[in-house]
């Protein structure tokens, strides 16, 4: 696996945790991304499904993997998981470290279109275009290139709505815990738009979920939607599920909503109900 460096590896139900590093060509800096092998994969020659995940604000490839508890799951499915880090690291933008809410960690899984922002910010292309490409071939003894699926929890949700339907096919199953599903009309994604895209907010849609899937056409798909009624973000609107859920039905894309009584923003709400998810996942990857 040229080019790739092992960060770490550990042994959890069965299958390993490992942490890689690489050098990205989209972001121009090295980047980290977690991948877990089920136990299934021993032996190195069996095809599984993949999930990637994409984290939220403030977050790396660390946060999934040591709070989520995922692995218990995806080592009863036979599902490998791959999660990238949430932007470009080290590159050192005048005023990327301003903000909790913008610049290093809140990449917004989009490419930037604005200067200073563009040359390194291209979250979008690098995990739909060169980390994806990079998994398929770094590990095509494990991979099923046919059975892919994405998640994600808030920033990420937003990222794994998008880039579904901004590249019909690529993913085959799509689910998000507390998503933020328009961010043209949040503070959020007001905020990061502005700085990553400009002032034309016609390109702004084109990271919307709310605005993409009114114009999806591609394979059947299916959207699972998890929120936390007691989510702080929820009631303040930055995450805006029911427009999301609007859109869908406007035009008859199947779209499932769960509302979660007092729960919150956080990976012990994510904990509870990620078992949930990878069902839904396998039952899609490997009908």
């Amino acid at each position: 696996m040229e080019g790739l460096e092992l960060v770490s590896s550990n042994k959890i139900f069965g299958g390993f945790q490992k942490v890689y590093s690489h050098q990205s060509t989209e972001l121009q800096c090295k980047m980290n991304f977690s991948i877990y092998m089920p136990p299934q994969a021993e032996g190195g020659d069996v095809k599984l499904p993949v999930i990637y995940y994409l984290s939220g604000l403030t977050c790396n490839e660390q946060n999934f993997i040591t709070k989520s508890g995922f692995q218990r799951y995806a080592a009863e499915n036979g599902i490998i998981v791959v999660g990238p880090d949430t932007s470009p690291r080290g590159v050192k933008v005048p005023g990327d470290d301003e903000s909790w809410d913008f610049g290093v960690s809140a990449g917004f899984y989009l490419d930037a279109a604005k200067d200073p922002w563009s040359k390194n910010y291209r979250m979008g292309s690098y995990l739909t275009k060169e980390l994806y490409d990079l998994i398929l071939q770094a590990f095509s003894n494990n991979v099923d290139p046919t059975r892919i699926g994405i998640m994600g929890h808030s920033m990420g949700g937003h990222g794994a709505l998008v880039s579904v339907l901004r590249n019909p096919g690529l993913y085959k199953s799509v689910s998000a815990f507390a998503p933020i599903c328009n961010p043209t009309k949040c503070p959020w994604g007001e905020k990061a738009f502005t700085g990553y895209l400009g002032e034309d907010k016609s390109q702004w849609v084109e990271w919307d979920a709310t605005e993409l899937v009114k114009k999806y056409d591609g394979p059947p798909l299916t959207l699972l939607i998890d929120q936390g009624a007691g989510d702080k973000f929820y009631i303040e609107k930055q995450l805006l599920p029911e427009n999301l859920v609007e859109a869908c039905r406007s035009v008859g894309v199947p779209i499932i909503l769960n509302l979660r009584e007092g729960y919150d923003h956080s990976y012990y709400y994510i904990s509870s109900y990620i078992g949930e998810h990878f069902d839904f996942h396998a039952k899609i990857l490997k009908a």
